[in-house]
């Protein structure tokens, strides 16, 4: 169950709020309450987080992920990947086509030319089955069956959220398979850490370290170009901390390509599916800090460059253009059709396993 006494929710959010019926299945909200009593607030529509209360430099308690306030919301969202969950496919395949075992296959086209997370009924936009264990945890599990959106293979999801007493929301992912398939699952948190408002503030001023020295650039449509370039002496290059907002604008195509960044870095890793460091953002005025590990091999960099700020969300918090850093910890795109990029297939009797942990705290 769910936290039951309403009023004592950090968030503000309701229950009620989130509780409807879709399909024969019943939506929720779920608060994960860690000993420090900070907060996690997951709706099983979409495994959307609605909410990430942690505290400031001066213990002031904000939300630090954009979100909805209701289901009604969520169900009509104008940014439908608002920090939902995200499959089977995370990112783009080009022209949403590609070839297993022979066969050729065409997924949902919603993105221009391209397939985008998962299509327009991906994972972002089903019910999960929802169980919490205990205070700090929640497990959604669902069956995505053979077709949907155009994949093969009925594919056996579990996501467990878990928010431990040190502020880390982590999230684990397990997957299995009946028939030979592809799958890239991760999640799309729009992390805000200076905390939603009317306006959210912009991520400018924040600093950005990633621990990678290659990226993979993109045509205009967002389709890797098969290259992996370093990102030396490139506006890519975050290997020594630096403000995001510095060369966000810069003068460079791939820049323009993204309206800002939009692009799939490739983590530094020692061995294959390691859990390692990733990326790290401290927001000046607060002080906040996030840290992101990951056994994936690849982290999407999204600014928040389509955001428009014309929706209210979570309190009536409003989202403008590059209010929110997203850190998509995932394989890379349109990795099908690049038979050198790390495999991205599942046969049955094999299990797809992920580990990404998100890691707040305070600048020292």
């Amino acid at each position: 169950m769910a936290n039951s006494s309403e009023n004592a929710n950090l968030c503000g959010l309701k229950r009620e709020d989130f509780q409807t019926t879709i399909n024969g299945k019943k939506t929720d909200l779920y608060i994960l309450r860690n000993r420090k009593g900070y907060e996690v607030a997951i709706t099983n529509y979409g495994g959307a987080v609605c909410a990430i209360m942690v505290p400031d430099k001066n213990g002031n308690v904000g939300n630090v992920i954009q979100g909805y306030d209701n289901i009604q919301q969520l169900i009509n969202a104008p940014e439908p990947f608002l920090s939902t969950l995200i499959g089977r496919w995370g990112n783009r395949i080009c022209k949403g086509q590609f070839t297993l075992n022979g066969k050729e296959y065409q997924l949902a086209i919603n993105n221009g030319v391209n397939h985008l997370h998962g299509g327009p009924k991906g994972f972002h936009a089903r019910v999960w089955d929802a169980k919490q264990m205990g205070p700090r945890s929640l497990a959604l599990h669902r069956i995505s069956s053979y077709g949907e959106e155009g994949f093969t293979g009925e594919v056996d999801i579990t996501v467990e959220f878990t928010f431990t007493d040190a502020n880390e929301l982590v999230l684990e992912y397990l997957a299995s398979t009946n028939k030979k398939t592809i799958i890239n699952l991760t999640h799309h948190a729009f992390f805000s850490l200076a905390g939603t408002a009317d306006p959210t503030p912009t991520i400018d001023n924040q600093i950005m370290e990633i621990n990678a020295d290659f990226y993979i650039p993109t045509d205009e449509t967002a389709i890797p170009t098969g290259e992996i370039l370093k990102v030396e002496g490139t506006p890519f290059d975050f290997r020594t901390p630096k403000p995001i907002g510095q060369d966000i604008d810069a003068d460079n195509e791939q820049i323009k390509f993204g309206n800002g960044y939009d692009h799939n870095y490739v983590l530094n890793k020692k061995e294959e599916g390691e859990l390692s460091f990733a990326a790290r953002i401290t927001e000046p005025v607060s002080g906040r800090t996030l840290e992101c590990y990951t056994t994936e091999p690849g982290v999407q960099l999204y600014t928040g460059n389509y955001l428009t700020g014309d929706y209210k969300g979570a309190n009536g918090a409003t989202f403008p253009r590059r209010s929110a850093v997203c850190l998509e910890c995932q394989h890379f795109p349109d990795s099908p059709n690049r038979p050198y990029f790390p495999s991205v297939v599942l046969n049955p009797h094999h299990r797809y396993k992920q580990k990404t942990i998100y890691r707040f705290g305070i600048a020292e």
